[in-house]
């Protein structure tokens, strides 16, 4: 009985609907967190460039956080689903069980760095403006001591997407979401009986949110996962051999999006020495296109686990007609966010308060740079594959190559040029050199992992 309710979905639904089964809550959760992040710069550019900017230079600590906290789900996440299409229920537990432990040990450790490494941060990208470097550290300081809610949040939803409860998983991050959008004015501006916090406010209203999000996310496994039923033992007792496992495919995941982080980083200092604008301009640039890019996340969390799934099952037709959809959907997804971004650019700028000369770079900016959104949808959809395999080493290269190996010196050289609008130019070329890499690296797991399976 057991057994064949396993094969309910992930085995045995049509692909098609089963991937918008999964992915559409997955979706629309992650639809209102890209309108939060959106409500919230918006917020917050209210109160100035200067607060703006602050922010934005928040971003690569915050992107680190969250690469961490969904790094580790990924891996535990493809521990869990293929040994759940293997059947093998004691091993699904106890990787659940060490991604809870390995949660909390990443609280801790950002929770440090709140209390001592958030000045320096700011020092090393803004030590001219006092003004931003406080609103900075006032900002960022929350974000990262009041961390818990984040990294727990992430941690069970994850659980719940491996196990086929992508709902309870869309009411956890929306839930999360819309508390973020209600508290960010109250909070920012002292609306009722709130009191006015500025900058801090903002990031006040963003912990609590994660911090809702987490206690749903925690009370819907209790609740609905029959399938991986933790006991607080299991999460306080870490196994090695399970830990290794999560973490060969969660830390090639860790360090790609952590290279986002630092290519980001690296970003604001290139673009930065132009003008302070142009810092504020990525910031709303990455803003922005999370609106388009979330939802390609969300497809491809929700593809893991089906692509794990069948894969421990030896399902190689289905395996194969869950890449191509994914691709299909992520395709059409980040061409319409191309599209918007080339026929509304002036309108998305003047949610952040715009002024001429913002406009006058982040015309440019957003035109250029969403060029290489049709592309990277191949590159994200071929992601979810290595990590669906075990194989995040492959992961790990493609981001290597897009933004280390090329993103980053080319940004460095037409930054040379002393054009501005020249260093745009580098997501698109860095784009191109990474489809190529993820074709190859495609077919070649194709060859050697998936052509040996049974139809």
């Amino acid at each position: 009985m057991e057994s064949q309710m396993k094969e309910n979905k992930m085995g045995t639904w049509p692909m098609p609907r089963l991937i918008l089964n999964m992915a559409l809550p997955i979706i629309i959760s992650m639809l209102v967190q890209a309108l939060y992040n959106i409500v919230d710069s918006y917020f917050v550019a209210k109160l100035g460039e200067q607060a703006l900017t602050a922010v934005s230079l928040a971003f690569p600590m915050q992107t680190v956080m969250i690469s961490i906290a969904t790094g580790t789900g990924v891996g535990m996440n493809a521990m869990l689903s293929k040994s759940l299409g293997e059947q093998d229920f004691p091993t699904a537990r106890r990787a659940a069980g060490n991604g809870v432990f390995l949660a909390l040990c990443s609280i801790g450790v950002f929770m440090a760095v709140g209390a001592a490494a958030v000045r320096p941060f700011y020092t090393m990208q803004i030590a001219k403006d006092p003004v931003i470097l406080e609103y900075g550290v006032d900002y960022l300081s929350v974000c990262c001591l009041f961390c818990q809610g984040i990294f727990l949040q992430v941690t069970f939803e994850r659980i719940l997407q491996a196990t086929g409860h992508s709902m309870a998983s869309m009411v956890s991050q929306l839930a999360g979401a819309l508390v973020n959008i209600v508290l960010d004015p109250c909070f920012i501006f002292g609306l009722g009986p709130f009191p006015e916090l500025g900058i801090t406010g903002a990031a006040a209203a963003t912990v609590l949110g994660q911090v809702v999000g987490a206690v749903i996310a925690v009370a819907a496994n209790h609740m609905v996962n029959q399938e991986v039923s933790l006991r607080l033992s299991d999460c306080l007792h870490p196994h090695g051999a399970t830990i290794r496992r999560i973490y060969a495919v969660g830390v090639p995941s860790i360090v790609m999006a952590s290279i986002g982080s630092l290519t980001t980083f690296c970003m604001n200092l290139i673009v930065g020495a132009f003008t302070s604008t142009a810092t504020a301009v990525l910031g709303v640039y990455f803003k922005l296109q999370s609106f388009f890019f979330m939802p390609v996340f969300g497809l491809n969390n929700a593809t893991v686990p089906i692509i794990a799934y069948n894969y421990g099952a030896r399902r190689r037709s289905r395996m194969l007609s869950a890449v191509k959809l994914g691709a299909g959907y992520a395709f059409c997804i980040l061409t319409l966010g191309c599209i918007v971004f080339h026929i509304a650019t002036a309108a998305l700028l003047g949610l952040f308060n715009a002024n001429g000369n913002m406009l006058s770079i982040g015309i440019p900016a957003l035109r250029i740079i969403s060029l290489s959104f049709p592309l990277a949808a191949f590159g994200i959809t071929f992601i979810s594959v290595f990590q669906a395999l075990g194989n995040g080493v492959y992961a790990m290269v493609i981001s290597l190559v897009r933004q280390l190996v090329v993103l980053l010196p080319v940004a460095w050289l037409l930054a040379r040029t002393g054009e501005l609008n020249a260093v745009w130019w580098c997501y698109p070329i860095a784009e191109v050199v990474a489809m190529a890499v993820a074709v190859g690296l495609m077919v070649r797991i194709h060859r050697r992992v998936i052509a040996p399976l049974p139809e």
